[in-house]
């Protein structure tokens, strides 16, 4: 009975030296916090797209982005493009209608409206041009708007102001808080002594693009 003593102490001073390093071990563990929000992550990422987008097996649009991400968990349902995008949107015989581009752009493919932000620019084919930092684009209603400083630009005149609402091909458009305006009887800014957009003629089967993931979606 007196050899069993110093076992039993030895045994729970063991057990105190246990206890204490898994308390002390226990408190600097540093879980990482939990993800709830999984609406946040895309459900598809891609890089370097270009992109054609057909509506009933017609080819409506050309989607050029560095990134492009598509998530369907959020409401509503969106792509968006946080890298920029250059849109091209075609006819029924494949001509170019007209060219968008924009810093920014969110697409909310089962409402069909379209988010633009950060330099906003777009050239129709009849060369009338909107530039922006900011629009709205309705496909469903085919309207564009925006609510902060536009201008517009027609062969012979240019307008701008801090509202604007047009019709997809800008041809039956409206501007009010007008800034100022003007009429010009030649071409004084030429789109190439600008930098600006250019509108080619041909069909989209003729134009030549850098390719790089190419694809065709159906909607």
């Amino acid at each position: 009975m007196q050899q069993s003593k110093p076992i039993i102490f030895s045994a729970i001073v063991a057990f105190c030296f246990i206890s204490f390093f898994a308390s002390c071990n226990k408190k600097h563990t540093n879980p990482a916090p939990a993800i709830y929000d999984r609406d946040s992550v895309p459900i598809m990422t891609t890089y370097g797209v270009n992109t054609l987008i057909s509506d009933s097996g017609i080819i409506k649009y050309r989607i050029i982005a560095e990134e492009w991400e598509v998530n369907e968990v959020k409401h509503p349902s969106r792509w968006t493009f946080n890298k920029g995008i250059l849109l091209t949107q075609f006819d029924l015989k494949k001509h170019i209608l007209g060219f968008l581009q924009c810093d920014t752009a969110i697409y909310y493919d089962k409402e069909r409206r379209w988010e633009l932000h950060g330099h906003v620019q777009i050239v129709t084919a009849k060369d009338i041009e909107f530039y922006g930092n900011e629009l709205f684009w309705d496909e469903r209603n085919h309207e564009i708007w925006s609510h902060r400083y536009s201008r517009i630009k027609t062969p012979d005149k240019a307008l701008e102001g801090d509202w604007f609402k047009s019709d997809e091909q800008m041809t039956n458009y409206e501007i009010r808080q007008t800034k100022g305006w003007g009429i010009f009887n030649d071409r004084e800014f030429s789109p190439n002594n600008n930098k600006m957009m250019t509108m080619p003629t041909a069909p989209i089967d003729t134009i030549s693009h850098q390719r790089k993931h190419e694809t065709i979606i159906n909607r």
